[in-house]
């Protein structure tokens, strides 16, 4: 049975929680290197936005939506031989037409690149869908 999710999931005020001070978290709305991921750009419409990452994040394995509601998305993410979960979060901007992205580790300190590595794998998908 993973943990239960964290109350720090969701918007405040617009904006994707702020990582934790661990490395376990990357987050494009994070001020500090150590945590920064660049947003992801689209081009139409918000609603086309979600539906390409809904498709590109639901085919990767051991992941699964839990909450789609008005421009947010969050998708529980489990490791493959610990069944570790971790917690990736979308927030298409309409306005700015980018996607914010928030990627964290709910247990551990360190998490070797792996959250990291998924934002950058779903970039790269979303590129390939002409994001």
């Amino acid at each position: 049975m993973p943990p239960p999710q964290p109350s720090r999931l969701g918007l405040i005020d617009g904006k994707l929680n702020a990582c934790p001070e661990s490395p376990n978290c990357v987050s494009s709305e994070s001020l500090d290197e150590q945590h920064q991921v660049t947003p992801l750009p689209f081009s139409g419409s918000a609603d086309d936005a979600l539906q390409r990452v809904i498709e590109v994040v639901g085919a990767m394995p051991r992941t699964q939506l839990i909450t789609q509601k008005n421009n947010y998305l969050h998708f529980e993410c489990r490791s493959r031989l610990l069944r570790f979960v971790d917690d990736l979060e979308f927030y298409v901007d309409p306005e700015r037409h980018v996607i914010q992205v928030r990627s964290a580790s709910r247990v551990g300190y360190s998490d070797l690149g792996v959250n990291r590595k998924r934002v950058e794998k779903v970039r790269e998908a979303l590129l390939a869908k002409g994001l």
